[in-house]
């Protein structure tokens, strides 16, 4: 029996080592797992620049949505999860430059570290597409 989910996937070593998915569509539900900077071999890209790293994000979320056909304009809310706080300008810069005026709900987190000591930022997000 299928379950109707949509699947997307980067290739990211995590997402076999731990068994999950970039983004899930269910119906018009969207929904993206925590995203940090790193290429398909785990490795972090922009190290030390926040602002970059969060860009970086943000294009493997727009590749994420474009496999479960949906864009930037469904995502309702996003949440980062951050190192260090202090640098929320440059995190949130990023964000403002990727959502242009479709503002969704944020909330930005300070953690006391991810999963690499190199990585600045985690982001996830929820959407809601268009019907079919």
């Amino acid at each position: 029996m299928s379950s109707g989910f949509e699947r997307a996937y980067t290739g990211a070593p995590w997402e076999s080592r731990y068994g999950y998915c970039r983004a899930l569509r269910a119906g018009r539900l969207i929904f993206i797992t925590g995203t940090t900077a790193v290429d398909p071999e785990g490795h972090v890209l922009s190290p030390g620049d926040a602002a970059g790293q969060a860009r970086w994000c943000f294009r493997i979320i727009e590749n994420a949505l474009a496999q479960v056909r949906a864009d930037r304009s469904c995502i309702a809310r996003v949440r980062m999860f951050v190192t260090d706080i202090s640098r929320s300008a440059e995190f949130a810069a990023a964000h403002r430059e990727f959502f242009d005026r479709h503002d969704p709900c944020l909330t930005m987190v300070e953690v006391s570290r991810l999963i690499d000591p190199a990585m600045l930022v985690e982001i996830e997000a929820e959407g809601v597409a268009s019907a079919d």
